[in-house]
């Protein structure tokens, strides 16, 4: 019986060990926390002439007092562009107006920019426009979209080097441990966050891959990526790992993505951050 309770001690303290980010305090994650509210792809409607991950949308964000929450990934020919989602046929139109197949990376910039987004005029922005944009008006989270099929990485190679060059405030962020673990080894000054979600409930292949997916949503990549914010899907806000690591390591926690000025009220004591979509959060 003894043995078996230092057993269960010891992978407790393992567990522990594992889950643990990085503990070093900031400006940048004192900035961040103080904006609390950054629009999930911009302040969007699908509907109107901008949607999603448009420049009309991140400049409605801007002009409503918000950060920016936003994706970028790399198109065949190498140059970051902002989507959202590997697949273009939920938001990409071509010009008949039908969803166009494929993913980001099967083509290249001139024919991304081709096509437009949902039923507006609005094309893929590249991210070199969004940062011109942006020109550090409003913070901003870049979340990098890693396919495990970039082995090497290349997305964060081609878009750190823009960012480096960029003067407004930032942070990055990834599901892919990976991107984390490189913005770490690269470029530890800069903040950084992992993404995460109870993914056994929530993706399609989750039983081809369910040990990674449990390691993953339960934070267990974190003592080789030390981020510095747990950015985490608000509808799974119990997850003991998240808890843990908000409670006891007091690491910075943001909510994605908030659907409803009920639910950001009632996660407002649980999440430093809150990353919405779908109405005008206060």
């Amino acid at each position: 019986m003894k043995a078996i309770v230092v057993l269960i001690l010891v992978l407790f303290f393992v567990y522990l060990y594992l889950i643990r980010p990085g503990s070093r305090k900031s400006d940048v994650i004192d900035a961040l926390k103080n904006q609390r509210l950054y629009a999930h792809r911009g302040l969007y409607d699908n509907d109107s002439d901008h949607p999603e991950n448009s420049l009309g949308a991140f400049e409605l964000a801007i002009m409503n007092g918000y950060g920016i929450e936003m994706d970028v990934q790399l198109s065949r020919d190498g140059i970051p562009v902002v989507f959202h989602d590997f697949q273009l046929g939920r938001v990409a139109r071509d010009k008949y107006g039908k969803p166009v197949t494929g993913k980001v990376s099967d083509y290249t910039l001139e024919e991304l920019q081709s096509f437009h987004l949902m039923n507006s005029k609005a094309q893929i922005p590249t991210f070199a426009q969004f940062l011109e944009l942006v020109n550090g008006r409003t913070p901003v989270i870049v979340e990098y979209k890693i396919e495990n099929e970039d082995k090497e990485l290349k997305v964060c190679n081609v878009v750190d080097p823009m960012l480096q060059k960029y003067q407004g405030l930032y942070c990055v962020e990834s599901f892919n441990p990976r991107g984390v673990k490189w913005y770490r080894q690269h470029r530890p000054e800069i903040i950084r966050g992992q993404l995460s979600s109870f993914f056994n409930k929530t993706n399609a292949d989750r039983n081809k891959w369910w040990l990674i997916y449990f390691l993953s949503e339960n934070l267990m990549f974190n003592f080789m990526t030390k981020p510095d914010f747990i950015a985490y899907d608000c509808r799974f806000w119990k997850k003991l790992s998240r808890r843990i690591d908000r409670n006891l390591y007091h690491t910075c926690s943001a909510a994605w993505t908030i659907k409803s000025q009920k639910e950001l009220d009632e996660r407002k004591n649980d999440y430093d951050i809150f990353i919405f979509e779908g109405f005008r959060a206060v």
